[in-house]
């Protein structure tokens, strides 16, 4: 709850604000029973029709002063938790971006969603309602206590009855809908996984005649939802109710004290109207402040929902100063690296490496045997648990996450394309590219022709994710977009597996003299892909278990040798 903290010194002066009106507007509404009654009991009684205009003008001024005091607030209110919802939703967002993908890892891409926008909007409600509604019930609710008490202190009893009971009421309904409403909160998450999983994987589901199988698994956790939203708010309707009928029988009972005293000469006509006017303030106060709580309760579960984003660290020296005319040769050491996701089972185990200036790097290795993970090791995707990682003799910890990645270009195994043009989607390997040099990048990459034979050429707009795109498209427009930063390091990582091999030949070839000078990381399945390679990395298991040329390790390593003869043979091999 600590963010809570920026947004208070922010905004305390608006909440100043709106509480001097929220009080000018409670007390108009406090005056006007008063009046009331000095109206029935004096103008009334004495038939005293100039002390009635008299008083009915006082009325309308004060009810005029009123509306315009309550106008006012609801400006201030409006306004602050607007900005407060924008703001709150800006850093959320920009946490997610810093977050270490470890950590983004531990949440359900579906419940940062949502915490970004329901639970954003639950605090924004409870910022308008604090600043309008949940700070004038209470004191409308004190105001009306102490003047109906000072009206008529015998039927005052009553209210020393009724308030502690509501007190009790609105206490059970937040112990109990604390944990209802969480429960709602996190079934929303799930309906939002579900959504979102089976629009992803539209084609898929639909390729495998899926869709009685995924509406029957939708169906049942939108019914979760529905029970778990249905229950809460049943459990919650209850007190609303409850309050109201103490409160009625509140007035009843000062109905009846009432007309005794006024039958017995002890109390007069307008007194009752005025008590039953303040009774019926304090009922409506209290009715505002069980809903305000019901409010609460919600934003308080949303509240430590976002508190737990924001309360990760982000990535360290994310946005540390950076040095002036920084040169990286591309000498990259691994000296005896481990790592594992959440301190799981180590994923890489004492890898030792050396990859030098200039040099191609073709590793290799069975599925799961931590080949991606060790390249994201290199741009600080992920931080190693053991040994370090240097670049050119530099521990890269000691350098800014956003130089060094300035410096460097990824291709991921998933090639995943944004909303926009293909122009667009170049221009994120380098924002100042000229179209000379982006078309440069496209024709290494094997994408000019293609991208040609669309009708508006580099200005074809891509969907979401490329769905519009072949997947070797979507590759070698990845391709594209990171030779278009000129790296010094260059990482592929499993980059031309949906291209065929005759294309896939001709992008190595381009390659051959665009990587020249720079230190390039080809990670992939195929053999034919890294054996060309200056030195290959051979993992098996999270180790590494051999390096060396294609010749070196079809003799020294036993892992090599199979891959290699299980996909091109014996003979081949």
């Amino acid at each position: 709850m600590k963010y809570w903290q920026s947004y208070w010194q922010k905004y305390r002066k608006h909440f100043a604000g709106a509480a001097v009106f929220v009080m000018l507007e409670a007390l108009c509404d406090l005056l006007q029973p008063t009046i009331m009654a000095s109206i029935i009991d004096v103008g009334v009684a004495n038939r005293d029709i100039n002390y009635v205009l008299y008083m009915g003008g006082i009325m309308l001024l004060v009810t005029a002063v009123g509306a315009l005091a309550a106008t006012a607030r609801n400006i201030i209110s409006s306004t602050v938790s607007q900005r407060v919802g924008t703001e709150l939703r800006s850093q959320v967002y920009e946490q997610i971006q810093i977050l270490p993908l470890a950590a983004v890892d531990k949440f359900d891409r579906a419940t940062l969603v949502t915490r970004l926008t329901n639970d954003v909007t639950q605090i924004q409600s409870l910022v308008n309602g604090m600043m309008r509604i949940s700070l004038k019930a209470p004191v409308l609710c004190i105001g009306g206590l102490i003047m109906a008490v000072s009206l008529n202190p015998r039927l005052g009893s009553v209210l020393a009855i009724v308030v502690p009971v509501v007190g009790v009421l609105i206490f059970i309904n937040m112990r109990v809908g604390y944990p209802l409403f969480l429960q709602v909160q996190e079934a929303l998450d799930q309906l939002n996984s579900a959504v979102r999983e089976t629009i992803a994987g539209v084609r898929v589901v639909r390729a495998f005649n899926r869709f009685i199988y995924e509406q029957t698994k939708f169906r049942a956790v939108n019914t979760h939802f529905q029970e778990r939203a249905v229950a809460a708010m049943r459990t919650m309707t209850v007190f609303g109710p409850s309050i109201a009928l103490t409160m009625n029988l509140g007035v009843v009972a000062v109905l009846w004290l009432g007309g005794r005293g006024v039958h017995n000469g002890q109390i007069q006509v307008g007194h009752i109207i005025a008590f039953i006017n303040y009774m019926t303030q304090i009922l409506y106060s209290l009715v505002i402040i069980s809903l305000v709580f019901n409010v609460f309760v919600r934003a308080r579960v949303s509240s430590r929902r976002i508190g737990e984003v924001l309360a990760i660290e982000g990535v360290p020296d994310e946005f540390a100063k950076e040095e002036e005319n920084i040169f990286f040769q591309g000498r990259i050491d691994f000296e005896r690296v481990s790592f594992a996701y959440d301190r799981a089972e180590p994923v890489l185990e004492n890898i030792s490496l050396t990859c030098l200036p200039g040099e191609t790097i073709g590793i290799i290795g069975p599925t799961g045997a931590g080949k991606s993970s060790l390249v994201q090791l290199i741009p600080r995707l992920y931080e190693p648990n053991a040994g370090m990682v240097k670049l050119d003799g530099q521990d890269i910890r000691r350098l800014s996450p956003r130089q060094l990645r300035e410096k460097m270009a990824i291709v991921p195994q998933k090639a995943l394309l944004f909303s926009g043009s293909i122009l667009d989607n170049l221009h994120w390997g380098k924002a100042e590219a000229t179209q000379g040099e982006i078309e440069a990048a496209a024709r290494i990459a094997q994408a000019h022709e293609f991208i040609m034979e669309f009708p508006e050429g580099y200005q074809t707009r891509i969907g979401q994710g490329g769905v519009n795109l072949s997947g070797g498209q979507k590759q070698r427009l990845a391709i594209a977009r990171a030779l278009v930063r000129k790296p010094a390091i260059l990482i592929l990582d499993d980059s031309t597996s949906a291209v065929d091999v005759d294309t896939e030949a001709r992008i190595k070839q381009a390659l051959q003299s665009y990587t020249a000078g720079l230190t390039c990381f080809i990670i992939a399945q195929r053999i034919t892909s890294v054996m060309d390679a200056d030195k290959i990395v051979v993992l098996d298991g999270g180790k590494l278990v051999g390096t060396g040329q294609h010749e070196d390790l079809l003799a020294s390593c036993a892992v090599y040798r199979e891959i290699c003869q299980s996909q091109l043979g014996k003979e081949g091999c």
